[in-house]
């Protein structure tokens, strides 16, 4: 079992604005407050990767060159913020093809817990789909939905799916999180 706290993050939606199928440089921007939760969270001993469905690519949108220009962009800003990403897990499939890295199947977190030496029980995964919380629950992480993105019409198809949160955005979750440590 690894030992290092980690949050594990979707991208559109969670820590940029949900444009759909954003690929283009034009499109991008950071959601406010997303920079200063991560650097709270980092301050507090948390890692960071990203997991992400990009099926945008599987239905023949954009192109991968076009995601690694589009997400190449997020890691910049991050970086300049001194916000260290240690994996981008991205699923490039169409929901209709058949792959285990397509959210909320865990394999990512297992990999994280692997080869990163995540300690799941300890992490947390933020989303705004009911695939990200499903996830974290899959792979038995803390899993909070924000309300940004498509999280506010998520949130009603929640159902039963284990949550720890429902929160306005990323500083809310992180917000939460640390509330817990």
């Amino acid at each position: 079992m690894g030992t290092d706290r980690y949050v594990f993050l979707d991208r559109d939606g969670t820590i940029i604005e949900e444009v759909g199928y954003g690929h283009r440089l034009e499109d991008y921007a950071l959601l406010p407050g997303a920079l200063e939760a991560m650097r709270d969270l980092r301050d507090a001993g948390y890692r960071f990767a990203i997991v992400t469905n990009q099926s945008g690519i599987g239905r023949g949108i954009f192109k991968r060159e076009d995601y690694d220009q589009f997400h190449g962009r997020l890691l910049d800003d991050l970086s300049d913020a001194e916000i260290t990403v240690e994996k981008t897990y991205m699923c490039p499939h169409a929901p209709a093809e058949i792959c285990t890295c397509r959210k909320p199947n865990p394999s990512s977190l297992f990999d994280a817990r692997d080869t990163l030496g995540a300690n799941l029980a300890e992490s947390w995964m933020i989303g705004d789909h009911v695939k990200d919380v499903a996830l974290a629950a899959n792979a038995g992480c803390s899993g909070i939905l924000v309300l940004t993105g498509h999280g506010e019409e998520e949130h009603v198809q929640l159902g039963d799916t284990p949550v720890s949160a429902v929160v306005d955005d990323l500083r809310a979750a992180a917000n939460h999180i640390l509330d817990k440590a």
